[in-house]
């Protein structure tokens, strides 16, 4: 097999073992252990072993399957969106904020809609940080407007104009339905609507499903997933503040 075609690894190399969980909308009984092997078999499981089924309710039951996937990855066929900037300290990020600005950064940011998981958010934020590195609200330089969870996305268009925001945080950790989605298009296109061309703020969205690359189709700046830490934000508000400010007017 090409270095550059993989399978998984399960019990030895190159086996092609994988664990697969899911839901169906069937009660527990051998007829709903038969549909979700069935349904493994469709996914590329070949053998599948279910290992675990528990009724969720009367009408659901969780399953959990294990099996040989008959699918293979070519390497060469995944893109990934590779950071373009330089990572930088908070002294480094304060000094290149001053000169480029003369004045403090504004940044405001929020989780929106009905998502109250302002974990996220806050770590970023929050003078406490995260994985070691303080929030923004540690960089002199920056002016760090939290709104907190549940803000309606009206409510944080008002408020970024009358705080003068530079850039606008939004955290989404609700994705049912495609809400985190919804969500962001609602945002960017009324923060559009609402500030003339080449005049909108930063926008950046955070969150554990948001697609790397689908910055365009959501209207949006910047994606971070997770594990992004508070020095990888600060450092990006700084390239793109920068490269704004080259941009002809």
């Amino acid at each position: 097999m090409s270095a550059h075609i993989v399978r998984p690894y399960g019990d030895t190399t190159g086996d092609g073992m994988v664990q697969l969980s899911f839901t169906l909308p069937l009660p527990h009984d051998k007829r709903a252990e038969g549909a979700a092997l069935q349904l493994a078999r469709k996914m590329g499981l070949d053998p599948a072993l279910l290992v675990h089924a528990k009724a969720m309710g009367p009408d659901f039951t969780f399953f959990v399957v294990y099996g040989s996937t008959t699918h293979l990855v070519d390497v060469d066929d995944v893109h990934v969106v590779e950071r373009e900037y330089p990572l930088l300290t908070a002294k480094d990020a304060n000094t290149a904020i001053k000169k480029l600005l003369r004045r403090r950064l504004v940044v405001v940011g929020a989780c929106i809609g009905t998502d109250a998981h302002t974990v996220g958010i806050d770590a970023i934020l929050n003078i406490k940080g995260f994985a070691g590195e303080k929030g923004l609200e540690y960089y002199r330089e920056i002016t760090v407007v939290n709104l907190g969870a549940q803000v309606l996305v009206p409510d944080l268009v008002a408020l970024a104009r009358a705080e003068k925001a530079d850039a606008v945080l939004v955290s989404q950790v609700v994705t049912q339905k495609d809400a985190h989605v919804h969500n962001t298009t609602q945002m960017s296109a009324a923060f559009r609507e609402a500030y003339p061309a080449g005049q909108v703020p930063i926008l950046v969205v955070g969150g554990p499903r948001f697609e790397e690359g689908s910055e365009a189709a959501l209207g949006v700046d910047r994606i971070f997933g997770r594990g992004t830490t508070p020095g990888e934000v600060a450092s990006y508000l700084v390239h793109e503040m920068t490269q704004r400010k080259a941009r002809p007017s």
